[in-house]
């Protein structure tokens, strides 16, 4: 299965609290570009997260290892060599992982927030509910996606042919922001 980085713009808008000031828009659009989609999940990297919670990446991992029964295997995995790779070619913000020695973890959104729990701090929990409503939102964008499409098939079905090129149109437009997220991952799946 390929991995995809999930373009920000896909998941834009508001968080449900109201207008943003400008601080809280910047670090709102920081975690969207976090998320990732590796493994056909969305997953934010350890670095990314120890970033955020204000805290040294070994240092989060330390309380991983320390908190291991926390994270069962659909909280975190390990990315594999060419995952890792792949990801830090296809993102800036995480070129300092090329010379890593240690492949890094990713987490699920219920592992984002546990290690919230594990860490502790008030700049965790504040970071964390950020976390959990950006998740949220996500799945709002996506689920309001998947219904138009929904939509769209059942009254395609209930007209005749002349509105078969209207159709054709709205698909490609439904289906024009997945053609413009870049890609990481393999091929061949």
């Amino acid at each position: 299965m390929k991995s995809v980085l999930l373009a920000p713009a896909d998941i834009c808008g508001p968080t449900g609290q109201g207008e943003l000031d400008m601080g809280a828009k910047l670090e709102v659009r920081r975690i969207e570009r976090a998320i990732l989609l590796i493994r056909g999940q969305r997953v934010m990297l350890d670095a990314d997260l120890a970033t955020l919670y204000g805290v040294e990446t070994k240092a989060l991992n330390q309380a991983v290892k320390r908190n291991r029964e926390r994270f069962p295997a659909d909280f975190m995995f390990r990315l594999t060599l060419p995952e890792r790779d792949e990801v830090v070619t296809n993102c800036d913000h995480l070129l300092r992982l090329k010379y890593s020695r240690t492949l890094p973890y990713a987490f699920t959104e219920h592992g984002a927030i546990m290690l919230a729990s594990v860490l502790n701090s008030p700049v965790a929990v504040k970071v964390s509910l950020q976390i959990v409503r950006i998740f949220l939102r996500l799945r709002q964008v996506l689920a309001t996606h998947g219904e138009l499409a929904r939509r769209l098939d059942d009254l395609e079905g209930k007209v005749d042919s002349q509105f078969s090129q209207v159709f054709r149109v709205l698909r490609q437009l439904l289906e024009a922001p997945e053609k413009e997220s870049r890609k990481i991952g393999f091929g061949g799946g």
